[in-house]
């Protein structure tokens, strides 16, 4: 049995999913995630506020899926390729939704900081994956923006032709 927080975020998962973070209301995430108002606002003082620990929770499940996945491989044209693979997983795994943080990015105002900040660490992260793999800053950062296009790309046409392409990229610049 979850508990009331745990079905918050569950709830949210979903929900924003489904309909986009500007779409989902509190009244409707207190309502699926069978919790009382009370129990949200013990948890979570505002949307924004859910919306920054959704993005958290799903940081870190993003990054643990991803550091599994790739785990297998030892060397680091291997495990840049793995990557990719990965983005082939979770498009079949969460039918091309693409990247939960990108999604938001494109339905907060400009002025929110504080939701931007927690979606720039994240893409700060990944950037620094890449950059931990490969020496040379210019490649990481080549590999890292061809990461990028591909999960915008494959969640626009719903296709992994793109990702495909990425990977022969790779490759040949490796």
């Amino acid at each position: 049995m979850l508990s009331p927080k745990e079905r918050i975020i569950k709830t949210t998962f979903e929900l924003f999913a489904k309909q986009g973070y500007n779409s989902t209301g509190i009244n409707q995430i207190i309502s699926e995630a069978s919790v009382a108002r009370a129990s949200f606002y013990q948890y979570f003082k505002s949307k924004e506020d859910l919306c920054v620990e959704f993005l958290n929770v799903r940081h870190d499940y993003w990054f643990n899926e991803l550091r599994q996945f790739t785990s297998k491989e030892n060397d680091v044209k291997s495990k840049i390729i793995s990557s990719f693979d990965f983005l082939l997983y979770m498009n079949e795994k969460e039918d091309f939704r693409g990247c939960s943080f990108l999604n938001i990015l494109s339905e907060i105002p400009t002025d929110n900081i504080k939701i931007l900040t927690v979606i720039q660490n994240h893409k700060r992260d990944l950037r620094n994956y890449f950059s931990a793999l490969v020496e040379n800053t210019d490649m990481a950062d080549h590999i890292y923006l061809l990461f990028e296009s591909s999960i915008i790309e494959s969640q626009l046409f719903r296709s992994n032709e793109l990702i495909e392409k990425s990977k022969k990229i790779i490759i040949n610049l490796i």
